[in-house]
């Protein structure tokens, strides 16, 4: 587990280079981040054209970096650090100018008694249990201000600098919980501009509902348990997804959706499995990495994957490259509006701070002014979302699909896939 705050300051030399580390430790300049249970690596851009290769040994410590700095550890080791105890840092292949520090480390060191590379259980449970006391404290302190928000008022807040959101979502850091900082911080971006009280009321209510599960975590179920922690930014390790659940069988493609926020991409691909279960991939990539060439909607691929805890829609990783199949012509069962914003209101009386959901509509026709609203054959609408392309929809359909996918949102409908006389279009 990651270290604590606390003890990525006390290993700083002095208090400039805490100042100077927090002011990098965001995940813009960074690049080719990953950790192990011994190791912790990124790259980080400076002035130069050639970014900072910083590596750290967590069992140590020790620390090596490309600068020019005299500072043991560098600005740019307690950067890297802090980021990694926000829980910004996953797993990954280790990276060759770490693994050969790590190497000559290994070659040079005479002491017998160097620890293995086996983790030992009773130091990752002491790293697991700090961290834990380090998000309740986190919790508690955002429930303070939620609190101190409903007394003030939402006008109040919807006033409020970006500087106020923003304090929040760094206090939010350092409880690590980067989830909810992460929807502190695009909250205070709505509100300046235009986000109105209803919608702040019902993010609010959602945070609320976080706050009150975390105290609760002990007797939710261990689903209900893994949708929190994915919520409040606790990840689940790959390695340990790799050795849970896992499913074989032929997946088809839906859609793909990518989101940029600040300098980070994320892609995400729904599949749905010859058994009718649907879940998501989900990539991400920051400055100076590249996302994969997402699946095109209607490929099949035979492919065994693992599966993230959680209620379904599921999070999955394929184990190994899948297998493409001969194209699918369809995206499978269909349903109506009605239905959608069934299996919608259900999935959210599950997990209700869950922010998506796939749905597959048939036979819609695009309407409104504005084409903004699909219509179903029963005359039932949603909304479509402002980043819906809606030109390449009636280009697509001339106003009419067969089906639709896509994902809902905050009850609006994101259009991915659309087919029309049996010619399938990725929007």
């Amino acid at each position: 587990m990651p270290w604590t705050q606390e003890k990525v300051l006390a290993a700083a030399p002095d208090s400039s280079s805490v100042a100077a580390g927090r002011k990098l430790a965001t995940p813009g300049p960074w690049s080719s981040t990953g950790s192990t249970d011994e190791l912790l690596w990124g790259s980080c851009q400076g002035s130069g054209k050639k970014p900072y290769q910083v590596s750290i040994d967590l069992t140590g410590p020790a620390y090596r970096c490309s600068c020019p700095s005299r500072k043991f550890p560098c600005k740019h080791a307690i950067a890297l650090l802090l980021l990694w105890s926000a829980g910004a840092i996953d797993g990954g292949e280790v990276a060759t100018f770490a693994a050969d520090w790590a190497s000559e480390r290994s070659e040079r060191s005479a002491r017998p008694d160097r620890p293995s590379a086996a983790p030992d259980p009773e130091a990752q449970a002491a790293r697991r249990a700090e961290r834990m006391a380090t998000m309740d404290a986190g919790v508690a302190d955002f429930a303070q201000w939620l609190t101190d928000l409903a007394r003030g008022g939402l006008s109040q807040a919807l006033r409020r600098p970006a500087t106020w959101w923003e304090a929040a979502a760094a206090r939010l850091v350092d409880g690590q919980l980067p989830g909810l900082a992460e929807r502190v911080r695009d909250t205070g971006a709505d509100a300046a501009h235009g986000l109105d009280a209803a919608e702040l009321l019902q993010r609010v209510g959602v945070w609320w509902m976080l706050v009150r599960a975390w105290g609760r975590r002990d007797r939710l179920s261990p689903e209900s348990v893994a949708d929190l922690y994915a919520a409040v930014g606790l990840p689940t390790p790959t390695s340990l997804v790799r050795e849970g659940e896992r499913r074989s069988g032929v997946w088809t493609v839906l859609g793909a959706h990518r989101d940029e926020k600040g300098r980070l991409s994320q892609q995400r691909t729904w599949l749905r499995g010859d058994d009718g279960e649907t879940v998501m991939t989900l990539e991400t990539a920051g400055p100076g990495q590249s996302l994969g060439v997402p699946q095109l909607a209607g490929a099949r691929l035979a492919a065994e994957i693992a599966l993230y805890p959680g209620h379904p829609p599921r999070r999955a990783l394929f184990v190994d490259p899948p297998d493409v199949l001969e194209p699918a012509a369809s995206l499978g069962t269909g349903c109506s509006v009605d239905d959608a914003l069934d299996a919608a209101a259900a999935a959210l009386a599950t997990v209700p701070w869950r922010d998506r959901h796939p749905v597959c509509i048939d036979d819609v026709s695009v309407a409104g002014d504005a084409f903004d609203h699909v219509v179903d054959s029963a005359g039932s609408a949603l909304r479509l979302t402002p980043d819906t392309p809606t030109r390449a929809l009636l280009a697509a359909t001339g106003g009419h699909a067969d089906q639709l996918f896509g994902e809902l949102d905050g009850g609006l409908l994101r259009a991915l896939t659309v087919i029309e006389g049996g010619e399938m279009t990725v929007l």
